[in-house]
């Protein structure tokens, strides 16, 4: 009876944790598991199971949430995605900016190895033409592969013939929404054991050992990154709600970036995303759009991987770069990491087409990918913690700052409620 009475003891402790407390003891549990039991293989089953049941579900709430909120839209009321729109472009151009200056003060050689196999797109006019071809793509196809330019034209345009409809009809597609929320708060529920495989999986088949030989690289990757994280996205929040910004960055990068982080998928954090947007009382017709699409443009962390990876190899080669092309190589990378497909190492095909500016042989750019690859367990992971935080950031630093301009008053404090 002491035994059970504990043992009940203990799981109410911990179902009276915060979502990121738990998440955070199945990290250390994954851990654990990961160093002393390798041979636990089944234990990935649980991050997959995670990883699959979001990138299954979101697509269908972008696209009922969006179509909902776009029908249910009364006119005029603003729903705040140009400011939006103007963060997520300008925060990557910034990004790929830090990179390049964080490249000229660090020199690090790269040891090229072997090329990989994967086929990188050859200039920028690919990289738009498929862009603009997945906005096209059938529904149901974009909703199966989970082509978000797609899955929001399509719910806009539904939205905007529901208008028309009665509110019945209306209440219908609202209702499925809401059911498809819940859902997502289900899945979530689960994070900190979907987690604990991931964490496994990393420490038991993937290893560090494999990083040792590009610490400095990952390094300047990865302190690259921290700085956008904690200069520069904290810089333009604070010139948009004139207000300190780190309220609200701790609390994105907390509650979103660590997910983020194990998942290494933006698609995947996307219902996370949503389920912050909605404890940050914003507008739904609003993060409905804004959300899913920053999955797709806002790529800081994207053009960072681009922008450092080839300079790097610029240097290795000891080709002389003047700074108008350093500059012409943030636009581009900023550009290029916006086509960067949502999935783990997506950026990293973008590489030879920024090493292209530069004369470097499509072979030898591809020998950089590999490395990336290697790199990827850490690389990719801040990358995409970096770029799904922002998403929710931007979000609500866009909305926030409009609703300002128009008289509200508004604190930051305000907004960050208590985690469940």
């Amino acid at each position: 009876m002491v035994k059970l009475y504990r043992g009940d003891y203990l799981l109410d402790k911990f179902l009276d944790m915060s979502l990121v407390q738990r998440i955070l003891c199945g990290i250390l549990l994954g851990i654990l598991i990961g160093i002393f039991l390798p041979s636990w293989t089944f234990i990935t089953i649980l991050g997959t199971l995670f990883v699959s049941c979001l990138k299954a579900i979101a697509p269908l709430l972008v696209f009922f949430l969006t179509a909902a909120s776009i029908a249910k839209h009364k006119v005029g009321n603003e729903t705040y995605v140009k400011p939006v729109l103007i963060l997520y472009l300008g925060g990557t151009f910034l990004s790929a900016l830090v990179a390049v200056v964080a490249s000229s003060i660090f020199t690090i050689p790269i040891t090229l190895q072997e090329t990989v196999s994967e086929k990188a797109p050859q200039n920028i006019g690919s990289v738009l033409s498929t862009m603009l071809t997945n906005v096209t793509q059938s529904p149901i196809q974009a909703i199966i592969e989970s082509n978000y330019l797609g899955v929001l034209f399509w719910a806009v345009l539904l939205g905007l013939a529901l208008r028309s409809r009665s509110n019945t009809t209306k209440e219908v597609v609202d209702q499925v929404s809401v059911a498809l929320s819940q859902v997502v708060q289900l899945i979530i529920a689960f994070a900190p054991i979907g987690i604990l495989g991931l964490v496994y999986q990393s420490i038991a088949t993937t290893g560090l050992s494999g990083l040792a030989e590009y610490l400095q690289l990952v390094l300047v990757l990865v302190g690259t990154m921290l700085f956008v994280a904690l200069v520069v996205y904290p810089f333009l929040t604070f010139l948009f709600i004139k207000e300190n910004p780190y309220p609200l960055i701790f609390f994105c990068l907390k509650e979103s970036a660590i997910p983020a982080f194990f998942t290494r998928s933006s698609a995947a954090n996307i219902p996370i995303n949503m389920m912050l947007a909605e404890r940050l009382k914003l507008t739904k017709e609003s993060y409905a759009i804004s959300i899913p699409l920053g999955a797709t443009i806002n790529m800081g962390g994207a053009a960072v991987t681009i922008t450092v990876m080839t300079l790097m190899t610029v240097q290795t080669l000891g080709i002389e770069a003047s700074f108008s092309s350093k500059l012409i190589l943030s636009l581009l990378a900023a550009l290029a990491a916006c086509g960067a497909s949502g999935v783990a190492g997506g950026s990293l095909l973008l590489i030879p087409l920024a090493c292209s500016l530069f004369g470097i042989p499509n072979e030898v750019a591809m020998q950089v990918v590999g490395i990336g690859f290697i790199i990827g367990v850490i690389q990719d992971s801040v990358e995409t913690a970096l770029n799904s935080s922002s998403d929710l950031l931007f979000t609500a630093v866009g909305e926030l700052s409009a609703r300002k301009r128009n008289g509200e008053t508004i604190a930051i404090k305000n907004c960050l409620d208590k985690p469940n």
